[in-house]
């Protein structure tokens, strides 16, 4: 096939830097693989029965392209009762990332400048080239918490949006309301789009999570049913905010996912009446195991959210030695310089049973005393 046939945008990025790493790991045999980014944990039991029974009620047809009813006057309600905002709408996407690429389709005009806080989700920069933008990188505090005077000083009258994500892939910190607030003021003073991904809502273990919604009612929100649910590969998600944001990323929509898979949309339905309080409990012992485990041997900020922990790299070793050496130990961790232009970290994600988490403990010590 001639290389003249491949579109220009596609030379902007490259294959998933995880993806290679997973790829490594299906060579290895009984791989401590903390990795994946994905719970560890099943979708509820009802969602599953709730999925099942559709499909045999033959509902495998398209649902409205703005979701299934019963899904969407569950999330409608949910969002109405956190926000008093009139102009809010909602609707259902396939899965956060495909909210987050009618979000940057719809608003981003090539040329616009898109600030994208580092260290960032591997997504964020690609979408944003893809919908013709600029990136424009903004680097946290060495604590991974909001550095506001680098934000404003990176706002041009070229910026159109700032994509903001909390609890953060792959820090696993959450901005405090203070931040948050922050974020927002500036967001509102310059009329900026704010869009926020808050697929990690449900695991802030120390404080509330707080949205920059509530501060600012131009900020568009996309979540998800993949990971608080534990149903990833159902790639059912949502999106609310202004309605004449909603309604052009509708419009693309049509044209592109046209729906999610409509009995997985009942099955998420049923997925919002169950109780998650034990699977965050859990998690929350499974960073506390992570933390304590490690940080005496390595440097990194206590992860308040999610569930990922993102150390700093030994002295004189750079992200390719490093995920090399724990190959060899037969541990999966994903370098650093995939989620940042910087090369001084690795991404822990501890979503695994803790068999598994103590086997890691073991062989990340054992690499940082060597």
């Amino acid at each position: 096939m001639s290389e003249n046939w491949i579109a220009d945008r596609m030379h902007l990025f490259d294959s998933s830097g995880i993806r290679r790493v997973f790829d490594l790991g299906s060579k290895l045999t009984d791989p401590i693989n903390l990795s994946i980014g994905q719970p560890d944990f099943d979708a509820p039991e009802a969602a599953r029965d709730a999925a099942c029974a559709a499909i045999k009620e033959q509902k495998n047809g398209y649902s409205l392209t703005q979701g299934s009813q019963v899904l969407l006057d569950k999330l409608a309600a949910q969002v109405a009762s956190k926000y008093d905002q009139a102009d809010r709408e909602v609707f259902v996407t396939s899965g956060t990332s495909g909210g987050l690429v009618l979000a940057l389709l719809a608003v981003i005009n090539p040329g616009d400048e898109v600030i994208v806080f580092d260290p960032f989700f591997v997504m964020y920069n690609a979408l944003v080239e893809v919908a013709g933008g600029k990136v424009v990188y903004v680097s946290f505090n060495d604590d991974f918490t909001l550095n506001s005077e680098a934000l404003e000083a990176a706002i041009t009258d070229k910026t159109k949006a700032i994509l903001f994500n909390s609890p953060a892939n792959p820090t696993g910190v959450v901005a405090t309301e203070a931040e948050v607030k922050l974020l927002a003021e500036i967001a509102k003073r310059h009329d900026l789009f704010l869009l926020s991904d808050e697929i990690y809502n449900q695991f802030s273990y120390d404080a509330p999570f707080i949205s920059p919604a509530k501060y600012y009612e131009k900020t568009l929100v996309v979540d998800g049913f993949s990971k608080g649910a534990g149903m990833p590969g159902w790639r059912v998600g949502f999106a609310h905010g202004p309605s004449a944001i909603v309604h052009q990323m509708l419009k693309l929509q049509q044209y592109t996912f046209v729906c999610a898979p409509h009995p997985l949309q009942i099955g998420a339905a049923a997925a919002l009446d169950c109780d998650t309080t034990e699977h965050i409990a859990a998690y929350r012992r499974k960073r506390d195991l992570i933390y304590d485990g490690l940080s005496d041997v390595y440097d990194f900020v206590k992860p308040s959210g999610a569930f990922y922990a993102f150390p700093r790299l030994p002295e004189g070793m750079n992200g390719d030695t490093f995920v090399e050496k724990a190959i060899e130990n037969n541990l999966l961790v994903i370098p650093g310089k995939i989620f940042s232009r910087s090369d001084t970290h690795f991404r822990i994600s501890y979503a695994a049973n803790d068999e598994m988490l103590e086997r890691g403990i073991d062989v990340l010590r054992k690499i940082a005393k060597q």
